[in-house]
């Protein structure tokens, strides 16, 4: 057979950390894995009952509507005024099986809509998927610059490339950075694009973990506020509500993208499975599970900033998100070489490279731990000699 000589796969990321992991798993006590931000406390109950009570009803013996229910296109629509106080009708909200595949696919099916042009900008400190998905669609993938406080700069973006550029993503709050946009930053982003006539992409699945800088929750900010033309909001429910393994998330905005991504995904059979869209109705409508999990990773940031401190590590993006976005207080360092310190104590860590050329002298570490694991954490890290 002939080789091929088309994409060649990279290796995904967190597989690279392979070598580290097994160091830390020869700590005793065994490792403490805080490199990929997956949940690990409960699904709400009032989640986990809907599903539950889906599961056998007539609906789920059936293929369920590719754009989602009604239930869950209406609680959406709620959803979307109750805390982001913006106006939206049901039809412009689609369900998508989770957030990354929608992630990924959007350059594609976009491009297909508008094959003029064939640049993704992306935060050049991000999620790797951004750029990835431009590369799955044949695209130019194009990172905008940051400032020293990691955020996005749009006029730092040449007109070469803006003029080429079909989507622009942003994300707020930002992984890895933890950064928060104001509302006029945001709403400045949006006009940018939309004079070019650039689709907005706005990555808000951590919208619900919004923090001020003394660690109390903070209204979000969404680019829905800026109008809905040409912007595309994407929100998820795996941090949110605990429900990663499920698969929920759903993308508001244009009329029109929303109707074009809705009848392509028809095509493609992205289905979200009929109980997870009821359960993910039922999160929606419920306030009560996410201020639980906001104060739970409030107390946990808390716990781990004071206890790296003292180890040489500090926080160096903004007080949001469940991340801690770390640098070595005593000067420069390479995030691997963190990481492979972090290792020695059984912490397992994301280096900065992974969002991003301008990220190699930080580390990602993920609050999504439980409480004994940070309270394992913090007494390493005092038993552990700070570095010179």
């Amino acid at each position: 057979m002939r080789r091929p000589s088309g994409f060649v796969v990279p290796p995904y990321p967190h597989d690279r950390l392979d070598d580290l992991r097994a160091v830390a798993r020869e700590v005793p006590g065994g490792m403490v894995d805080a490199s990929v931000g997956t949940p690990v406390d409960p699904l709400p109950e009032v989640v986990a009952r809907a599903l539950v009570d889906a599961a056998p009803a007539p609906a789920a013996t059936g293929y369920p509507p590719t754009i989602g229910t009604p239930a869950l296109r209406a609680a959406v629509v709620d959803w979307i005024s109750r805390r982001f106080g913006v106006d939206v009708s049901p039809e412009q909200a689609l369900a998508c099986v989770g957030t990354k595949e929608l992630v990924a696919s959007l350059p594609r099916v976009l491009s297909l809509r508008d094959p003029s042009r064939d640049t993704v900008l992306y935060p050049a400190a991000s999620y790797p998927t951004y750029a990835m998905g431009a590369l799955l669609a044949g695209l130019r993938a194009v990172p905008v610059p940051v400032d020293a406080q990691w955020n996005v700069d749009v006029a730092a973006v040449s007109e070469a490339d803006a003029e080429r550029a079909l989507l622009i993503w942003l994300n707020d709050p930002s992984n890895p950075t933890g950064v928060t946009a104001t509302p006029a930053q945001m709403r400045e982003r949006v006009g940018w694009a939309r004079e070019r006539d650039i689709v907005v992409a706005s990555d808000e699945c951590y919208a619900e973990f919004t923090y001020d800088d003394e660690g109390q929750p903070a209204a979000p900010v969404t680019a829905l506020a800026a109008g809905a033309d040409g912007v595309l909001a994407v929100h998820s429910l795996s941090k949110r509500s605990n429900a990663a393994g499920l698969r929920a998330g759903f993308v508001v905005g244009d009329g029109e993208l929303v109707g074009y991504l809705g009848e392509v995904r028809k095509h493609a059979g992205l289905m979200t499975p009929a109980p997870v869209q009821a359960a993910a109705a039922a999160a929606l409508a419920d306030d009560e599970h996410v201020d639980v999990q906001r104060a739970r990773y409030a107390r946990r940031r808390a716990v781990l900033i004071a206890a790296l401190e003292p180890y040489g590590l500090v926080h160096d993006g903004g007080p949001s998100t469940f991340y801690l976005w770390l640098r070595n207080a005593a000067g420069e360092e390479d995030g691997w070489r963190t990481a492979s310190r972090l290792a020695e104590t059984g912490l397992i860590v994301a280096p900065g490279e992974f969002y991003g050329d301008c990220c190699a002298t930080r580390v990602r570490l993920a609050l999504t731990l439980t409480d004994d694991q940070i309270a394992c954490t913090a007494d390493r890290l005092a038993a552990a000699t700070a570095p010179a």
